[in-house]
């Protein structure tokens, strides 16, 4: 398995799972082994994160079915 699929895989789980404890754990593992990577963003990246977040918040994305639909002439 490639790390692109690996990543995929795990968008869908983060996508489907409703554990607050689940999502406080990964959140603290990415923050342990990246460090600030926050910080070493441009500007314009950082906006286009707090884009999508706010997009996610409101429910405006598209389905992990939509999106492997997409993918599929690559996979």
């Amino acid at each position: 398995m490639n790390i692109e699929t690996t990543k995929l895989e795990l968008m869908h789980l983060l996508l489907q799972t409703q554990k607050e404890s689940l999502l406080a754990k990964l959140k603290k593992v990415f923050e342990e082994e990246q460090g600030d990577w926050w910080s070493d963003m441009s500007k314009e990246e950082q906006e286009e994160i707090k884009t999508g977040i706010n997009e996610a918040d409101k429910g405006d994305y598209i389905t992990d079915e939509t999106l492997m639909k997409r993918f599929e002439k690559w996979h």
